[in-house]
């Protein structure tokens, strides 16, 4: 098929889907131009495809590369690196309404569809005393589509993985419309490249998952939760980097200064508003395990500096600490427009890393509160700003290329979770390098020829 003009391809969609599935009047993109990152260069596209079925995603993809016109893939909207912002002209197609999930507690599985949340795949998964251990601080409201597109990881990641290591098998339409099935039910596979994995954080360039086999594991046991206060940042580092030395816990957590104070100006916790630092540790072990690692935990902690730990194997109080952990970038978000960082660091290198961003907001006069998933390393410095001042605007966005380019210089990486998206696709050249960066695009190349998909995401215009 050949259409004839850009106009004809709204009538083509909804021929081909109906015009329940196809969205296409301007109030109603508003709704699928941004992501939560806000990208202020967001376009506007033709039309929104609300997928409800592999079928339907092929169907929408043969119309765009018929047409010439660009696919934006969309879970949940909830991605923080511009992933799923808007191209003028292109389709987005949404997989919101594929939200099924079936479980096989025999194989400790799960078929699930890519627009099921998180959180609905741990709740379906508990029915059968089960997890799904990838675990986003936005779990409750963010779809295994988008985790899978940015390899998501999350708060237990330190002991558990990130989402690759969970994902077992893909269905994927590709930029023609096949639909190819990569992978599948068998913990050991070997056969041909590994083109699972490939997709795996491919950000919706190189194919759109409309299914995935997810591996589960044997429920979490209750964890025991450790909160340590520190005066000093690099007492806290220190601290992580012998904690790391001496065990795996199943989560530990940083928040700095700014970030204690943006969460207790909300949660009123009694958060130590002076400290410097605060780490929040787990171990998931059996009781008396547990019980031996946090002794071990708060005594590594008070080695360190802290002038406060406190231990708790309460599942309420645990679950309220935790919590104070997840709402920490909606709580500083309270103070000013954000820009997101998802930059991370070698362990040894994490103080360097802390200590330069520091520098750079004092250099720039800009707030940069900073949380971490410190036990691998990865932080999300968030940089405060008034959007209505212009001048603290820029100094903001200049402070943001600052502090990639630090995590670059100290062998860490531009991001870690969240993806390259649009807002760091300048960088992505510098951390790859020439020779690694022309391997990307020979790859993207092969799969994509034209560059329907998800234009300008991760590689900017090619």
């Amino acid at each position: 098929m050949t259409l004839p003009a850009h106009d004809d391809v709204v009538s083509a969609l909804i021929d081909a889907l109906g015009a329940d599935t196809v969205v296409s009047s301007p109030e109603s993109l508003q709704a699928y131009r941004h992501d939560r990152a806000e990208d202020p260069n967001a376009g506007t596209p033709l039309a929104a495809v609300r997928a409800g079925s592999t079928e339907d995603v092929q169907a929408a993809v043969r119309i765009a590369a018929a047409a010439g016109v660009g696919v934006v893939p969309r879970g949940a909207g909830s991605g923080l690196s511009g992933g799923s912002t808007a191209v003028d002209g292109a389709i987005v197609v949404s997989l919101e309404r594929m939200r099924g999930i079936t479980v096989d507690p025999t194989m400790q599985m799960a078929v699930v569809q890519p627009g099921a949340f998180n959180a609905e795949v741990k709740a379906a998964a508990a029915v059968h005393g089960l997890w799904y251990p990838p675990d986003p601080s936005s779990w409750e409201f963010c779809s295994i589509g988008g985790n899978i597109a940015t390899n998501a990881g999350g708060l237990c990641c330190v002991k558990y993985g990130v989402t690759t290591d969970y994902v077992l098998g893909l269905t994927v339409v590709l930029a023609d419309g096949r639909a190819v099935k990569l992978g599948g039910p068998r913990l050991k596979d070997v056969a041909g490249f590994s083109l699972t994995k490939l997709f795996v954080g491919s950000e919706g360039t190189l194919g759109i998952v409309t299914e995935a086999v997810l591996r589960l594991v044997p429920a979490q046991r209750p964890p025991t939760t450790l909160v340590a206060m520190f005066p000093t940042v690099a007492g806290a580092i220190r601290a992580v980097v012998d904690i790391k030395a001496a065990m795996r816990p199943s989560m530990l957590e940083f928040m700095d200064q700014v970030t204690i104070n943006a969460v207790e100006d909300v949660t009123r916790m009694e958060l130590d508003r002076t400290a410097a630092a605060m780490l929040i540790v787990q171990s998931d072990e059996p009781a008396e395990v547990a019980t031996a690692q946090i002794e071990q935990i708060e005594q590594l902690c008070e080695a360190n500096g802290a002038s406060e730990v406190y231990a708790t194997s309460d599942p309420d109080e645990s679950e309220a600490l935790i919590e104070a952990r997840r709402i920490a970038i909606p709580c500083v978000e309270k103070r000013g427009a954000l820009l997101l960082e998802d930059v991370g660091a070698p362990l040894p290198r994490l103080g360097d890393l802390l200590e330069g961003v520091r520098t750079i907001a004092e250099n720039r006069g800009v707030e940069i509160a900073v949380v971490a998933h410190a036990g691998d390393g990865n932080t999300h410095p968030l940089i405060v700003f008034d959007p209505a001042d212009a001048d603290q605007k820029a100094r903001a966005e200049v402070a943001f290329g600052e502090v990639m380019d630090l995590a670059i210089a100290l062998g860490g990486t531009i991001t870690g979770e969240h993806g390259v998206g649009r807002l760091k696709q300048p960088w992505l050249a510098d951390y790859l390098g020439d020779d690694v960066l022309e391997l990307n695009l020979r790859i993207k190349k092969a799969l994509d020829p034209d560059n329907i998909l998800n234009p300008g995401a991760m590689f900017g215009r090619l």
